[in-house]
Order: structure tokens, then C-alpha cells, then sequence
């Protein structure tokens, strides 16, 4: 059974934690030392989390970089699942099709 929610980009959980903290995307770049457009696209989901970005969120929210990184992997996954599984359903064969 295939999962139906629809993917939730990393981006849209940094806005939830931001607004927590009532901390805009501005002060938040600050704090991590990056640009700010880099969480500004993060937040508008026109961005990827980097390890590098990933690394920076955890120091400072006090949780791990995988946190970070998983949440985007689930996230590529899902996506790229939705958009080729069709197609790489139809055009790779499993080990066990080959015997």
C-alpha cells in the first residue's frame, strides 16, 4: 500500500521551528554563519538541505544532522517516486526476472 500524504519538504518544518522561536530567516542565516537567501530558499522549498546545512541546523537547535538529512532524503524520495516509478517499474528488471 502506497503512502498518499503528500511529501512535506524539510523546508516547511524549518518554517514551523522558526515561528516558534519567532526568529526570522534573516537572524536565523546570521546565527548559522550562511547566506541568507540559502534559508530563504530552504523556507520557500526553492532548496535542497546540504550536509553543510544540516550540520550548521543541528549545533544550533541541539539535534542531529541526520535529523536534517533524513527529513530531506524522505522527502527526494518521495518525489522521485511519484515522478519515475513508472517508468523504472517498466524498464528495470528485478534480479530474480533475470534467471
Amino acid at each position: 500500500m502506497q503512502n498518499k500524504m503528500p511529501p512535506v519538504h524539510p523546508g516547511e518544518i524549518l518554517r514551523e521551528e522558526l515561528e516558534g522561536l519567532n526568529l526570522s530567516a534573516t537572524a536565523f542565516a546570521k546565527n548559522l554563519g550562511v547566506p541568507a537567501n540559502r534559508i530563504t530558499e530552504i523556507l520557500h522549498e526553492k532548496r535542497r538541505i546540504t550536509s553543510d546545512t544540516a550540520l550548521r541546523m543541528s549545533r544550533f537547535f541541539g539535534t542531529s544532522a541526520e535529523f536534517w538529512m533524513n527529513l530531506q532524503q524522505a522527502y527526494d524520495l518521495k518525489i522521485t517516486r511519484e515522478e519515475k516509478w513508472g517508468e523504472i517499474e517498466m524498464s528495470v528488471r528485478p534480479l530474480c526476472a533475470n534467471a
